[in-house]
């Protein structure tokens, strides 16, 4: 029956019908225009298009991809599959139909994947040829700038010993990815770091709010981590760039100020910062947005972009931002 339906789908080209084949015993066929083009998301999902090239798929989450277009046209929908169009040329698309939808985790998966592309572009402006990644857990937010298509050096550091062996794991193969186990701070030292909050492991003890907000605050399991100062370990880490551009991307739940001062006077060889500010604190002790801010600012570094990394259900407030700052003076001159 199959090689049947082969032979049909051969012959009717030659009747002025075009058909695009999907696999066993699915077709698509059409009597005006090109034939269409498909783009496979996932086992079962394709998306199919009439008009331009086809699309470029990215993963925001496992149940959800961005699709941007190769070329200009329009998107068509796809059966059963929610479809959020993001403006002339992408669109989500996710596996639940868009009334099932948790639109809040939908918003912080395309703030997420928006501010990976933004800070891509920045990279390419700028030149940045060295990131550094402070507060890597499993390697995230490597792995987001490769598929994003960053290619120079990352320069990871986590602490942990459980979650560096899978950031180690994760870098292997990569020979432009380097890993170090410590945390960076104002100070070398060695610190007691929770370790049994996940991805949210800190230095600081959570705030009365992150208490409420989160149940993993309620454990206590530790571990000694040693603490190195970031310009201490710069010459280390760009060994081998004959002329380094670097780029910090900081992300240590509530430690970020601290990581910022350890690079003292150096500082100034960043062209671009990242750093993760909050308007709702979760750890004692750590800054406000607006504290965080100023400093960076103090230095040199103006905001590019803000990208929400979560929010509140009820009320809709953002207790987080992903805040992206760049060095206007070391911007390419046109």
């Amino acid at each position: 029956m199959q090689t049947l339906f082969r032979r049909l789908l051969r012959l009717v080209p030659r009747l002025g019908v075009q058909v695009t084949d999907l696999g066993p015993g699915t077709a698509v066929v059409s009597r005006r225009g090109t034939p269409y083009q498909a783009t496979e998301v996932a086992p079962g999902t394709t998306v199919l298009s009439r008009r331009g090239g086809p699309y470029q798929v990215t993963g925001v989450d496992k149940d959800t991809w961005l699709l941007r277009r190769t070329q200009g046209g329009e998107r068509s929908e796809i059966p059963r599959q929610g479809v959020v169009p993001l403006g002339e040329s992408g669109a989500l698309v996710l596996m639940d139909a868009p009334e099932r939808v948790d639109e809040r985790k939908m918003q912080l998966a395309a703030a997420e994947y928006l501010c990976v592309q933004h800070v891509t572009a920045m990279l390419g402006l700028y030149g940045v040829n060295c990131v550094f990644d402070v507060g890597a857990n499993t390697g995230q937010y490597a792995k987001r700038l490769r598929r994003a298509g960053y290619t120079g050096r990352i320069v990871s550091f986590e602490p942990t010993s459980a979650t560096f062996a899978k950031l180690e794991k994760a870098a292997e193969n990569d020979p432009e990815w380097r890993v170090y186990q410590c945390g960076l701070g104002r100070e070398e030292a060695t610190a007691e770091i929770h370790t049994s909050w996940m991805t949210m492991n800190s230095l600081l003890p959570p705030s009365d709010y992150g208490k409420d907000r989160y149940s993993r605050f309620k454990k206590s399991d530790t571990e000694e981590i040693r603490i190195r100062r970031l310009d201490e370990v710069m010459d280390e880490a760009l060994e081998g760039l004959t002329a380094p551009v670097p780029y910090l991307k900081m992300d240590t739940q509530g430690y970020d100020l601290e990581v910022f001062a350890g690079a003292g006077k150096r500082i100034g060889e960043f062209v671009g910062m990242q750093s993760e500010v909050a308007c709702l604190r979760l750890y004692e002790g750590s800054p406000t947005m607006g504290e965080a801010v100023a400093a960076y600012e103090a230095e040199g570094f103006g905001i590019s972009g803000m990208y929400p990394v979560t929010r509140e259900a009820t009320t809709g407030r953002v207790i987080e931002f992903d805040c992206v700052m760049m060095r206007a003076e070391a911007a390419p001159k046109p």
